[in-house]
């Protein structure tokens, strides 16, 4: 029976060792594992290896003939910069254990040393450090997903579905948590679907006010309203024949959610201040971190929309649910970052790794970026240590909120003022809001607000 299906899922450490017994040893203590092993007797071959084979760990002994261990590193570190390499010496002393690490080296390990410490450090350069599946940047079948970084089995799954959804042209509803990247999984659907070749579109449909985002979708016509002075084409126009994508739609305002509703179900739109309908061709993926069908029984979001949004359904998971996919996330934002900064960076100490894959990550991706961007700023040596990621975590209160977080904030704040101001009068409350009371109590509700605390807390007015 053939093991190629087995070889496929095993990972490739490659051993490097001028004793032919040690090199045999250890190579047999690793197959046991069950890890596909490579073997060299010098740094030439080793070299050789890494260019023509996808290795996941090299194992390395320090003092050797010609190019010596240290000298094998620097040399990986050149071609394949997140490749973790083991140093194996009997030489140990703590002065090359420091200066190896502070150099990048994953790890030292001092002969003889345990066959159980072999295993378990070679687990552990694995697991900490980045590394993908190369075939996946090779392969023209998997372009569409290229900026989707990942190699977790959670994230494989999706993205299975997803590519096979892109193949219909039904309506997508994307449900995660803020930060996790949805827009780039709706890219990644428009990119594997028929329509790749024509228009994505993107719009944060909370972040654009009320009376603009009918013009926005829609466009307007000259004169339609005070200031518009000429056509604007709107972005279902502009993506005919391409995908539109509807970031947190779960914000619509009720009232445009009739006009879109009927714009999906006629596939026409109507540009404001124009007395006729353009026709479109345009799939429509949306996103939300909310929960639409619990705003529909809280009279939030539309039932018969919310069916025509969600055809087929994806849930995005957060980064706590895709741990694997950290060590890969974090190099990606790292090396994005370091065009900023004229230091050498060249990764993180194994401690710093330990607390990103550990962290809680409530922000998500978006939050494990400005994590490295505030450790990347702020680091003085090669390498990014865990003191920095902790002081990065623990600083994230002092960032900037993002402009949907800014905008809640205020909202909440706002209508808190309004309620004490009126003593939690809702109708006295609306009429300065310039907001009908059901519109109103709808706000309220959002934030959570009670009207009759403020009533008990200030006294009824007058």
């Amino acid at each position: 029976m053939s093991n190629t299906s087995d070889n496929k899922e095993k990972l490739n450490v490659l051993v490097v060792d001028d004793d032919p017994s040690l090199l045999r040893l250890i190579s047999i203590r690793l197959s046991a594992a069950g890890y596909n092993v490579h073997a060299a007797d010098n740094g030439k071959k080793a070299l050789s290896i890494v260019d023509s084979n996808s290795i996941q760990l090299v194992i390395s002994d320090l003092r050797m003939e010609g190019m010596d261990g240290m000298a094998l590193f620097e040399k990986i570190r050149t071609i394949q910069p997140n490749l973790p390499v083991i140093i194996m010496t009997a030489h140990g002393t703590i002065p090359d254990a420091i200066h190896a690490t502070k150099q990048g080296v994953f790890s030292f390990l001092t002969k003889p040393f345990e066959s159980q410490e072999l295993l378990d450090t070679a687990k552990q350069a694995i697991h900490l450090q980045p590394h993908s599946d190369s075939y996946l940047q090779d392969d023209e079948s998997n372009q569409w997903r290229q900026n989707i970084i990942s190699r977790s089995a959670v994230m494989s799954s999706l993205l299975q579905q997803a590519k096979q959804v892109a193949q219909s042209d039904f309506s997508v509803l994307i449900h995660s948590e803020s930060g996790t990247g949805k827009e780039l999984l709706a890219q990644a659907i428009h990119l594997a679907s028929e329509r790749k070749d024509n228009t994505f579109t993107a719009i944060n449909c909370a972040a654009i006010p009320e009376q603009l985002l009918e013009s926005e979708l829609f466009g307007h016509r000259k004169g339609a309203f005070t200031g518009a002075e000429q056509n604007h084409v709107g972005l279902f126009e502009a993506s005919n024949g391409g995908t539109l994508f509807l970031d947190e739609v779960g914000d619509m305002p009720m009232n445009f959610q009739v006009k879109l509703l009927r714009a999906l179900q006629e596939r026409e739109i109507r540009p404001v201040g124009s007395t006729s309908s353009v026709k479109v061709d345009v799939r429509i993926i949306a996103a939300t971190h909310q929960n639409l069908q619990q705003a529909i029984v809280n009279n939030e979001f539309r039932e018969d929309l919310y069916y025509r949004l969600n055809v087929v359904e994806l849930a995005l998971p957060p980064l706590a649910e895709r741990r694997e996919d950290i060590p890969l996330l974090a190099t990606h934002f790292l090396n994005k970052s370091k065009a900023s900064t004229k230091r050498e960076i060249n990764g993180f100490t194994k401690e710093a790794m330990e607390v990103l894959i550990s962290a809680p990550w409530p922000g998500n991706i978006r939050q494990l970026q400005n994590v490295i961007e505030h450790s990347v700023a702020l680091a003085t040596e090669s390498l990014i240590s865990d003191a920095l990621i902790r002081n990065a975590l623990r600083d994230r209160t002092s960032q900037l909120p993002s402009f949907q977080e800014a905008r809640e904030h205020f909202e909440r704040d706002y209508l808190s003022k309004l309620l004490k101001i009126t003593a939690g009068n809702v109708s006295q409350a609306a009429r300065i809001a310039q907001r009908n009371r059901t519109e109103f109590y709808k706000l309220l509700n959002k934030h959570h607000l009670d009207a009759e605390q403020y009533r008990n807390d200030y006294g009824t007015p007058e």
